[in-house]
């Protein structure tokens, strides 16, 4: 039988321009780790793979030579490496990646050390993340001087680093322990259990922690953007990401003259009113996190003038001929399609391409029924916090509160409002903090009259017929935020989508003239977009009740 052959060891290693140095008799005196390497009694280097910067050659030639006195076993190839700055991270390790991939790794017959004690801090680094990335399909050696001997000539020791031992594993532990706690805190240590919802939250966290890009979180009104947004800013903070103040703002509060005062400041006289200098919410939020709640509300002007602060970290305040710094990282959040904004001219193409790098929607209440009975329980302790006194359920009406919450009949069209309300007024009618059936029969009662069809009258300016169908699907108190043209054009398509059986089919009716137009038509998309803006599915608005 054919004995097996041994491995033959093989050193990638920077020669260390100043470690590594001396002259003359004296450098036998002075610990030179190249050299030590090729000394150790229990490593066989058969062959040193030696990466020089090209202008050390002939220090390099007085390695090679030392080291073939030293241990004649080895074969040393002295190689130099193109780094012109070598403090310089992307081209040190553009030059060691070029040579790695071109190397003629064989690990059937050869076993790979890196040498890590030589080079620059930076070296090092990209030596370490080329092992770790398996691109350099071996180990790590590290050499210290420790247990010289009293004449100085002593090797030292060395130590092989496996990154696939435990000791790396116990880092990735520690890593995923870390993640795990970034993850709870961004769902408010809620146990949500909506597969969907966990996934985004896990790249919400990755992101959050590894980037300062814009981030844009959509979703319906209620589904917890902003409070999303302020955790994200919170862990950013702890992990050291960030260390300037969270500025939030709701741009459908923004009117006129003052929006462009309010992000980016003014200085005295600019305008009537204009007592004072003002930073803006811009510079407020230097070194830290800007949340721009309701994007889509912004104006033109406004939007081109963010663009320009976000590509280029400077803007114009109002009145003024000198431009100002501020380095943050935007948080956007909206309830509507940018997308269709875009098509429709009401948002800037470029701006949204600048903010959607990292795009997360967050799904609405209705979408979530197995994550109510743990977000109940998180309302019901804000609740006894806001009260100062410990409310519960007993066990008959939280069973009865929650066959009806996770039910088709729950529509939670205000989403966690919703749900944040209800636990408050019952909170407040529980007898002695303890909440019953009767409290509960008494709430779902309201909430039906609030999802009802017909459960509003439409008030003098508000068409007649338009609000109930409206209302009906929004919930009244978003309902009443619509204009008069936004409700009544959004009450047409509700009572077409009524009258049909498929989203395909309420496109062609409601795109007939326009469809016969265009080359190609996706009318079920355009539908599904339009409704998309309001919150909506083709699910919530397909199987609703006529009118009487």
């Amino acid at each position: 039988m054919a004995k097996t052959r041994a491995k033959q060891t093989v050193v990638l290693g920077m020669l260390g321009t100043t470690l590594d140095t001396g002259q003359g008799p004296g450098r036998w005196s002075k610990w030179r780790p190249t050299v030590a390497l090729c000394q150790q009694d229990d490593l066989v280097v058969h062959r040193l793979e030696l990466l020089h910067p090209p202008g050390a050659a002939a220090l390099a030639a007085t390695l090679v030579g030392d080291i073939r006195q030293v241990s004649p076993e080895t074969s040393v190839r002295a190689r130099p490496l193109e780094i012109r700055n070598p403090w310089d991270l992307e081209e040190t390790y553009g030059a060691l990646l070029d040579y790695v991939r071109a190397y003629p790794f064989n690990p059937e017959e050869e076993d790979y050390l890196v040498h890590i004690t030589t080079g620059t801090h930076i070296a090092q680094i990209c030596m370490f993340l080329l092992v770790e990335s398996r691109l350099i399909p071996g180990r790590l050696v590290q050499l210290s001087p420790a247990g010289r001997d009293k004449t100085g000539t002593g090797a030292g020791t060395h130590t092989l680093i496996d990154l696939d031992l435990s000791r790396y594993d116990t880092l990735a532990t520690r890593f995923q322990q870390e993640q795990r706690e970034g993850l709870s805190f961004l769902k408010a240590g809620i146990d949500t259990r909506n597969a969907a919802f966990n996934r985004i939250i896990e790249r919400i966290e990755q992101v959050a922690t590894q980037s300062r890009a814009p981030l844009l979180i959509t979703g319906p009104t209620g589904a917890g953007k902003s409070q999303l947004a302020r955790r994200v800013y919170t862990l950013k903070k702890s992990r050291g990401t960030v260390s300037g103040p969270f500025v939030d703002l709701n741009c459908a509060t923004l009117r006129g003259d003052g929006a462009m005062s309010a992000l980016f400041g003014h200085v005295k006289g600019s305008f009537t009113g204009a007592l004072q200098d003002r930073p803006g919410l811009l510079r407020q939020a230097h070194g830290g996190v800007l949340f721009l709640d309701e994007i889509g509300e912004l104006g033109a002007d406004e939007q081109a003038m963010l663009l320009r602060a976000l590509e280029d970290k400077r803007f114009l305040p109002v009145g003024s001929d000198r431009e100002v710094e501020s380095d943050f990282q935007l948080i956007a959040g909206t309830n509507r399609d940018l997308q269709v904004d875009v098509e429709q001219g009401r948002f800037r193409e470029d701006l949204l391409a600048r903010i959607n790098l990292w795009t997360f929607r967050l799904p609405a209440l209705r979408e979530r029924p197995e994550d109510i009975p743990p977000n109940l329980l998180y309302e019901l302790d804000k609740a006894s916090e806001a009260m100062g006194a410990r409310i519960t359920f007993n066990k008959e009406a939280q069973e009865r509160f929650l066959r009806f919450a996770t039910s088709p009949d729950a529509r939670w069209s205000g989403n966690f409002r919703d749900l944040n309300a209800a636990v408050l007024r019952m909170a407040t009618l529980a007898p002695g903090g303890r909440i019953t059936r009767d409290v509960v029969d008494e709430e779902l009662e309201r909430l039906r009259a609030q999802w009802r069809t017909g459960g509003s009258r439409p008030g003098p300016l508000q068409p007649s017929g338009a609000g109930d169908r409206v209302a009906e699907v929004l919930g009244e108190a978003l309902a009443q935020e619509l204009d008069r043209f936004d409700r009544v054009q959004l009450a047409d398509v509700l009572g077409v989508c009524q009258g049909v059986r498929s989203l395909s089919e309420a496109g062609r009716v409601l795109f007939s003239q326009s469809r016969a137009r265009k080359a190609s038509v996706n009318d079920a998309d355009r539908l599904k977009k339009y409704l998309a803006r309001f919150g909506l599915t083709w699910a919530d608005v397909s199987g609703m009740a006529g009118p009487d």
